[in-house]
Parts: structure tokens; C-alpha cells; sequence
């Protein structure tokens, strides 16, 4: 198991910039959250972080870097700590953040950054020739399995153009989006949908959407031998795409100077041991993603959450999570590293300092090295916009008051530059007014860059393929086809930027991705398929005498409901091919 209760409290709070008024969620920090009684201890100093509860996991059992909700504060350190300063003390250490020296130029990387790259150009980068050969191989090996198996499909061979097709048909259904897949192929309603018809047929569709397979069965089975052992590895069955698409997402951006570490919900309740629970979350069950995302929403990097890790390094999930995504050998230095409270520790801070990174975080006051001294410290009478810090070498703990108080921590920041922000308060005649209070510089800058991971989660959840399905690797399969197209997206935005031109909405970027990777053009309907709509005869049986041939199997004509020799070979409708009346035409068009 985790340092980190699945089962914890997530409360949605505001950003702290905002003024007083209905709370909103996202990647700022803010005192005014609700307070929840059941996990709020009677040492409630802590500060709090973008949607989590300031004592998330209170009740479950403390390791070393946690205390008892009852216990009072008592100091970690062997020397005695020194009282908390306002911002009115000077800090004598004035801290600089490291020379910013990525190792690529940030942004997207050649050979895009020449010529024009149109929205097929930038996701092919992401499903390439290589993904789909994969795709098809591993999958044309599943039916075959499935068919031994007994089970009773139509199946020929599926190759990387059909399931460019595919593709396109789940981007086409992520935009035009129906209760269920079999909607989209429904006829003589006013609902009807003609274009997926023309492209694939329904059972086609289903019988690959049931196929569709990341890994190679026979692995899969040798595999499910070790189960019970060391050597079974949980995410076999979508390990390699995985793997594609992280690399993928590193290889063809890099990230700017301010990025954030946070973890992303995608929601399943299919019955698995890596599922998730999350009580306070919008997706409450679901797979767990932790995720390194640039400030404009881009996903860098991940890492599926399947349990405590074997290799673990001992110093927690949230250490070894920042350590394993913050990578120097790929960024190189300079980064500042944003997290929440889950993340934060002085231990973490100063690993990441030691290896060139800046970092910025709200913390729990419960983990160890934080400063635990009372004296100087804010309580419930302090006034509004009152600061307190305290340096600990290259560590800043500031504490301001809000509504409630904010603790966060920083090794980047001085303690205040003069930054104020507006707050509602009444005056002594009894009317409300806004007025500026100071506002520590590291709670500004938290606020400004913390929102990358949410940033991401809100365009993923823009037209996204994601549809329910009980076999989870299919839902790993639509997040990933999802990043993809938002990573794509936002590189888009950035390409257009640099040429000074105004980029595409997300709906029209999908839209002409969708018809690029369906082969058709965007605008005006698309063209009949070359075969299939042929008027045919309805009575198609050789041994029919020629005097009877016209008048035996005739059908009525669906449009003006005359008996009719004639039919859609296709459609299998009838349909009159008359001189004076071509029901036929009509019907198509």
C-alpha cells in the first residue's frame, strides 16, 4: 500500500488571488475551504493544497513522517527553533532561483518547427507507423485467440489503414457524441447518422473495438504464470503502448521553465487490484496517473499507480514519485517544480535542490522538518494578510492568513516583494469594500504556475474518446489516444504562435484531424464509397422464368411506398428506379 489513503478527502478549494465570493477549484492555494470534522485534528496549523484536505489520511497509521491528530506539536530538530518572523524582518539570505539551462529549446522540437505542420502531421508524431503495426499485429493474434475460443465474429485481418480509420471514427463519435456506439448506425429515425455507415460497418467496428490489443497474447499468457510472484507485472497488457506514448510526449516537446507534479483520475470500475478510490474527487474510481505537465496543460511525462513498488527507496510514494519525473538526465537544471501538500517535504525540497531544480509547495504541517514553534506564530486573532516565516537554510516556510491560514514552502522565493491582492472587508461604518492585502510572493507564483495537471485534465476532458467499457486496458488505451490528441493540440497552438498566426479552436483542430484520418474532406458531405450503393434486382434467383422475373420478390419502396423490382444492393431497401420516379437518387442524396 501507499504513504497516501486511497480513501481520502479531497476538498475543492479556491485560489487564494480570487476575491471573496463563490469558491472555485484549480491550482491555487486558498485558506477558505470547508471544514471537514472528520479530518481535522486539533494541531490545525497546516496549509492547504488544491482540492485535498489539509489532514488527508489522518486515519490510518502514522509512519515516520506523521503525527497523531491529537498529539501536541513538538519539534523534530535537536536545536531549538527560532521564533516565526514577519515580513516586516529582512531575509538575509535572499535566495536566487538556478540558472535555467534546459537541455532541448523549449517548446516543440524540430522537424516540426519548419514549414507548416497540419493536425495529421503533429498526431502522427504520437500513433506513427510503428504504434499501428503494433496495434494490428497484436490485435489480429487476439481475434484468432477469441475465435478458438468459441466465441462467434465476422474477422478478417485488420492493417494500420483500417485502423487510421478507426481512429477517426472514435474522434468523429468523441465530437458527435450519442448514449451508445450502435446509434451511430441507426436508420429511419430523424437521428440518423449516415456518414459512419459510409466509412465501416457497425459490426466491423464493434468486432475491433472487442479485439483491440496493446500486448501479444502468447507474452500475456506466460505472464499470468507468475502471477503470485515477484516477476508478474501488473501492466503487461499495456505496457508497450505505454511506454510508446511517454517516450513519444518527451521526445517531440520540452517543457518550459515551470512545471507541476500532480495525479490525474481516469475513470473505470471494471474489477482490477490497481483501481483507485477517491471519495472527494469528481472521478471517484478509477485508475490513478501521476503526471509532470508543462503550465500550457502539456503532458510530459506519467506513471500508472499500481500499489506500493518493491524498489521503493523508503523515503515515501511522494518522494519517489517527484524523483522518478523530475528527471535531470531529461530536463537537465533550472526547472522550479511545483506540488501540493501530498508531495512537499523538506526531504524532497532539498533533493530536488541538490540536483539544480527550484521547488514551491503547500505542506502538512505533520511532516517531518517542518517547523513546529509556537512562538510568533499566526492564530485565529491574527489579522488578515499577516505573514510569518521561517528559514531553515535554503528552505522558506511562510505562513499567511487568509480566511484561514496558508502554509507553503519554497526554496526559489524571498518572503515578500509588495505583492498585494484585493479581499472584501467591512469597514467601520458596516460597508464592504475591497482592499489590498500583502500577499507572500511564493503563494503568487504557486498560484500562477501550480495548474498544469489540471489545466491537462480540463482540455482530456474536452471531446474525449473515453467511453465505458469493462476491460481496462481499453480504457488506458482511450487516455492515451486522448493525450495524444491534446498534446497535439497545444503543440499546434504553439506552432502557430511562432508563426504569428491565430490557431484553430480544439473542436475545429479535432474535427479536421477526424476527417484527415477518415480520408475525406471536411467540408460538404462526403462522397458515396465506390462500391456497395448499386440498384440491384430484388429477386435475384437464377431460376426464375424471364415472364416472372419482374413481378416475383418485389419489395416497397421505401420513400413513396410502390411495390418495386428494384433495390439498394448496400442498403438492402427498396427502392423505384422509374423514369418519372427515382426514389433511388432521392434516397442517396
Amino acid at each position: 500500500m501507499s504513504m497516501r489513503s486511497t480513501t481520502d478527502r479531497r476538498v475543492p478549494l479556491r485560489f487564494v488571488d480570487k476575491e471573496d465570493g463563490p469558491e472555485e477549484t484549480g491550482g491555487g492555494v486558498s485558506s477558505s475551504q470547508p471544514q471537514d470534522s472528520s479530518n481535522e485534528g486539533p494541531s490545525s496549523s497546516s496549509g492547504t493544497g488544491r482540492g485535498r484536505s489539509r489532514f488527508r489520511g489522518q486515519g490510518r497509521r502514522r509512519g515516520a513522517d506523521a503525527d497523531a491528530a491529537g498529539d501536541a506539536p513538538r519539534s523534530r530538530s535537536p536545536h531549538r527553533q527560532e521564533a516565526w518572523k514577519t515580513e516586516a524582518d529582512p531575509d538575509t539570505a535572499n535566495p536566487h532561483p538556478p540558472r535555467f539551462c534546459p537541455k532541448r529549446t523549449p517548446g516543440v522540437q524540430p522537424p516540426l518547427t519548419t514549414g507548416t505542420q497540419g493536425p495529421r502531421d503533429i498526431f502522427s508524431l504520437f500513433f506513427d507507423t510503428e504504434v499501428l503495426k503494433l496495434l494490428c499485429a497484436n490485435t489480429n493474434k487476439n481475434a484468432v485467440r477469441n475465435l478458438r475460443l468459441g466465441k462467434k465474429f465476422a474477422w478478417t485481418d485488420i492493417t494500420p489503414e483500417e485502423l487510421t480509420k478507426y481512429l477517426g471514427m472514435l474522434l468523429f463519435m468523441s465530437v458527435c457524441n450519442f448514449p451508445k456506439i450502435t446509434d451511430f448506425w441507426r436508420k429511419k429515425t430523424i437521428f440518423q447518422v449516415p456518414f459512419p455507415a459510409s466509412v465501416m460497418s457497425r459490426d466491423r467496428f464493434t468486432a475491433i473495438t472487442s479485439n483491440l490489443y496493446m500486448s501479444d497474447p502468447e507474452e500475456d499468457a506466460v505472464n499470468n504464470q507468475k502471477k503470485g510472484t515477484e516477476k508478474y507485472d501488473l501492466l503487461q497488457k499495456v505496457r508497450s503502448l505505454l511506454d510508446i506514448i511517454r517516450n513519444r510526449c518527451k521526445s517531440v516537446y520540452h517543457p518550459r521553465k515551470h512545471i507541476s507534479v500532480d495525479e490525474r483520475m481516469v475513470a473505470t470500475k471494471a474489477r482490477l487490484k490497481i483501481k483507485q478510490y477517491m471519495k472527494a474527487k469528481p472521478t471517484k474510481w478509477g485508475l490513478k496517473f501521476f503526471v509532470l505537465a508543462d503550465v500550457n496543460g502539456y503532458t510530459v511525462d506519467y506513471k500508472l499507480y499500481t500499489g506500493k513498488a518493491q524498489g521503493a527507496s523508503g523515503n515515501g510514494l511522494y518522494f519517489d514519485v517527484v524523483a522518478e519525473l523530475v528527471n535531470k538526465d531529461y530536463l537537465r537544471s533550472g526547472y522550479i517544480v511545483y506540488c501540493d501538500n501530498f508531495y512537499t517535504s523538506p526531504l524532497l525540497f532539498r533533493h530536488l535542490s541538490q540536483q539544480g531544480f527550484g521547488a514551491c509547495g503547500t505542506y502538512r504541517q505533520s511532516r517531518v522538518g517542518v517547523p513546529t514553534t509556537q512562538e510568533n506564530a499566526l492564530d485565529k486573532k491574527s489579522k488578515r494578510g499577516s505573514i510569518r516565516w521561517i528559514r531553515d537554510g535554503d528552505l522558506l516556510f511562510v505562513k499567511w492568513m487568509d480566511t484561514r491560514e496558508v502554509s507553503i514552502c519554497t526554496t526559489v522565493h524571498p518572503v515578500y516583494t509588495g505583492d498585494t491582492v484585493l479581499r472584501w472587508q467591512k469597514s467601520g461604518d458596516g460597508h464592504s469594500q475591497r482592499v489590498p492585502l500583502p500577499r507572500p510572493t511564493a503563494v503568487s507564483e504557486y498560484n500562477k504556475y501550480m495548474g498544469g495537471v489540471d489545466t491537462s485534465d480540463q482540455m482530456l476532458g474536452t471531446n474525449s474518446v473515453h467511453r465505458k467499457t469493462k476491460r481496462w486496458p481499453m480504457t488506458v488505451f482511450q487516455h492515451l489516444l486522448d493525450i495524444a490528441v491534446t498534446n497535439s493540440f497545444i503543440m499546434h497552438k504553439d506552432l502557430s504562435m511562432r508563426q504569428q498566426q491565430r490557431p484553430m479552436t480544439r473542436q475545429a483542430f479535432q474535427e479536421e484531424l477526424c476527417a484527415k484520418l477518415l480520408g475525406v474532406p471536411l467540408a460538404g458531405p462526403p462522397n458515396p464509397p465506390a462500391g456497395g450503393h448499386f440498384p440491384v434486382p430484388t429477386n435475384s434467383r437464377e431460376d426464375t422464368e424471364k415472364s416472372q422475373k419482374a413481378s416475383l420478390g418485389r419489395k416497397r419502396c421505401t420513400l413513396c411506398k410502390k411495390s418495386t423490382p428494384w433495390m439498394c444492393e448496400e442498403c438492402k431497401v427498396g427502392l423505384c428506379l422509374q423514369l418519372d420516379r427515382n426514389c433511388f437518387k432521392e434516397y442517396h442524396t
